[in-house]
């Protein structure tokens, strides 16, 4: 039976011009959309409100531990470090799949607006075919099919990208941890500098109004003629002076609790209270000798450990370098369909395998290798100079420490003495000449004195933090956004306590803590 051709029909190229008329025209269209002002007003209204409400309020006076604490839940950098650990194990659970075969399904429809009429010879004659011309395809079919691929140099390629991945997932864990460790000693420098702004906001006021107060009477004095010009001017200058640091003092210390809320995730004009350990402050010597240091900063500092990864990655990437210089070999197997009425069988099973190679890689082989071979070695170079700079940070932490506990000493003793002088100096200062000024230049002393020694304390802890993160020792606190800020601030009393008795664990468990493995 003979097919006679349909009439032309030119719908279909039609349609398909006009669709890529209007993709072009779409295309063309995307011009830059700069955000207005009110659109970040808004982005910012909400990335406060979720912030604030993500970090609960506080239920009382705040101690150190339950700052560090709160640091750990709700420091927005520290919870950014947490989200690139967990994206981080995201690409490796991705990098899992490239190591299995491509199963493929598809489907491709084809259709025309006249039948495919082709015309043949004969290959021996060249004369035309008896059967000239011919059609051997329908005007509209459909192709399926289904199938599995497996590529050799690609599973190879992709186990070493795995293996990567799984390394770039450790880096993350220890620069999380690295975070960790300095976010704490951020945290205990600023709750004693804003202890010391909580204690002598009250008595610099004080001594402030009183000092206001005395100059205008000395320039009274001054313009009523009662005392020497000379006398005066040195009685307000001396005013002046004690004027001038106090009110530094008051700029200095109105900075701390603003920096400890940030830390925190706290609102920067919330009031708070912060309390005080009562006893000795001061922390005991190093008892550990240097040399155990030094193995226990080898063994968990978060740098060197990165390091060390690294290493592992470049391994990696030589290996990777070596594998792509061999041939591809392929195999495949599959499913096709047709449903072409000309066809005499419309579906099939078709295997095969495939070899390519670039010989050109033959060539490039032996700078491919000793290009992989550098980097590795380069890596190795940088793990020995982290290496040493670890151990040398390990004796000047040591050191700084070792002088901030003395630092301490000293003002904890100059404090007392013009502590004592400010008690005489108002005992006496009703009985003396210009018992006013010795008053008020006892008073400014004395706070000098305590400020400075919060100072040193605080300069103590920030050393003793930089030790601790220096040796690459945490609290062991597992999952922090599963542990509840009771529970972490438990965790954390103890271990600061611990920490600041040198009853520390010597090896500490630097593995993953937050999700790190599955």
């Amino acid at each position: 039976m003979t097919r006679t051709p349909e009439p032309r029909k030119h719908r279909l190229p039609l349609i398909s011009a006009l669709l890529a008329t209007v993709a072009l025209g779409s295309g063309c269209a995307i011009t830059p959309k700069p955000l207005g002002s009110e659109d970040v007003r808004q982005a910012a209204s909400a990335d406060t409100s979720r912030s604030r409400a993500e970090t609960p309020a506080l239920a009382g006076p705040l101690t150190l531990s339950e700052a560090v604490a709160r640091g750990l839940k709700y420091n927005l950098e520290h919870r950014m470090r947490l989200m690139e650990q967990t994206y981080s194990l995201g690409q490796l659970d991705v990098a899992r799949f490239d190591l299995l075969p491509r199963l493929t399904a598809g489907a491709e429809y084809n259709s025309r607006d006249r039948y495919n009429v082709a015309r043949a010879v004969d290959s021996v004659t060249g004369q035309p075919s008896l059967a000239n011309p011919y059609i051997s395809s329908d005007k509209s079919h459909t192709m399926t099919e289904f199938g599995i691929a497996w590529n050799v140099l690609d599973f190879g390629l992709s186990y070493y990208n795995a293996t990567q991945q799984a390394d770039r997932v450790l880096i993350a864990t220890e620069r999380r941890r690295k975070a960790t460790h300095q976010l704490i000693q951020t945290i205990r420098a600023t709750y004693w500098r804003a202890i010391s702004a909580q204690k002598l906001r009250s008595e610099v006021r004080e001594t402030l109004v009183e000092a206001e107060d005395a100059l205008k009477k000395a320039e009274t004095l001054e313009a009523e003629r009662l005392k020497s010009p000379s006398e005066a001017l040195r009685y307000q200058r001396a005013l002046l002076e004690n004027l001038r640091t106090l009110e530094s003092v008051e700029q200095e210390l109105s900075l701390a609790r603003v920096e400890l809320a940030g830390l925190l995730n706290l609102p920067p004009g919330e009031e708070y209270t912060l309390v005080e350990p009562a006893g000795d402050l001061g922390m005991n010597a190093v008892a550990v000798p240097a040399e155990r240091l030094e193995e226990i900063a080898i063994g968990n500092n978060a740098d060197l450990r990165e390091q060390h990864y690294n290493v592992r990655i470049a391994a990696a990437e030589t290996r990777k370098s070596l594998l792509k210089l061999l041939p591809g070999v392929s195999f495949n197997y599959g499913y096709r369909g047709d449903t072409n009425s000309y066809l005499i069988n419309n579906d099939w099973r078709e295997g095969g395998v495939r070899v390519s190679w670039n010989l050109f890689n033959l060539l490039s082989a032996p700078a491919v290798q000793d290009l992989a071979e550098k980097g590795e070695q380069l890596t190795e170079f940088r793990r020995m100079a982290v290496q040493m700079a670890v151990v040398t940070q390990v004796h000047l932490a040591l050191h700084q420490f070792e002088g901030a506990r003395l630092q301490f000493r000293r003002a904890d003793n100059i404090w007392g003495v013009d502590n004592r002088m400010l008690k005489l100096a108002t005992a006496t200062a009703s009985a003396e000449k210009d018992g006013r000024l010795y008053q008020i230049s006892s008073r400014t002393a004395a706070i000098l004195s305590l400020l400075r020694r919060y100072q040193a304390l605080s300069n103590m802890h920030a050393a003793s933090g930089k030790l601790q993160t220096t040796l690459g020792l945490e609290p062991n606190v597992g999952s922090i956004s599963e542990t509840s800020l009771e529970e972490l601030t438990r965790v954390m009393d103890e271990s600061l306590r611990n920490w600041q008795d040198f009853k520390q664990p010597e090896t500490v468990a630097a593995g993953p803590q937050e999700g790190a493995t599955k």
